[in-house]
């Protein structure tokens, strides 16, 4: 009898524990520093300046695309429904230059949705399909614009897009709670410009998970 007993005992926990961990993990939420490397088109203007006062209007510009080095951060919740599957918002900010070697600023946004399969361990890897949109940005920067002679300035430009997003990474746990994600690979593919740009995000910081 106390033979059985011990064993009934053994298989009440056995049952009680997977809905004890998934209980704990329903919600993963990520944040930490992102790399992007994206092309970024920039709109060159030719001015021409005679003297300090007549600068004619500039000329049509043309359109330059070069791929930048935009750091950032990313952030994610994950809600799983069941234990190796859920439902993931990304959202993720990067910034840098647009252009080597003049002034100007590029900022790219990424709000991305979709679903997240994982395996439920203490190393776990995990692969997501994220669909959603971009926002691209260029802004020029201020320069010692020279009293008569030819310079090139860059316009302003902004651009929203369609996204989507494969990528795969690997959550290392500490402490309850608390996880560690080392590496995410995302490729991400925009169609900023009524043209296709691929583009490769990388990842890493913390996780929690509750």
């Amino acid at each position: 009898m106390l033979r059985f007993t011990s064993v009934l005992l053994e298989l009440v926990l056995l049952a009680l524990a997977p809905s004890s961990l998934s209980a704990q993990d329903k919600f993963v939420v990520f944040g930490g520093y992102s790399y992007l490397r994206p092309p970024v088109t920039v709109a060159e203007e030719i001015v021409t300046c005679v003297g300090p006062v007549f600068c004619p209007p500039p000329s049509i510009p043309s359109f330059v695309t070069n791929r930048q080095n935009l750091n950032g951060w990313e952030l994610s919740a994950t809600y799983r429904f069941l234990p190796f599957l859920g439902i993931a918002a990304d959202f993720s900010g990067h910034y840098g230059s647009a252009i080597s070697g003049y002034p100007s600023r590029a900022h790219q946004y990424t709000y991305l949705f979709g679903p997240e399969i994982s395996l439920p361990s203490r190393v776990s890897p995990f692969a997501h399909v994220l669909f959603g949109g971009t926002h691209q940005s260029v802004i020029p920067g201020s320069f010692a614009i020279p009293v008569s002679g030819t310079y090139t300035a860059i316009a302003s430009s902004t651009d929203s897009a369609f996204a989507t997003s494969f990528g795969a990474g690997i959550d290392l746990k500490l402490v309850p709670h608390l996880w560690i994600r080392p590496i995410q690979l995302d490729y991400l593919i925009t169609r900023l410009g009524s043209n296709t740009q691929n583009q490769a995000r990388v990842s890493a910081g913390v996780v929690f998970h509750f």
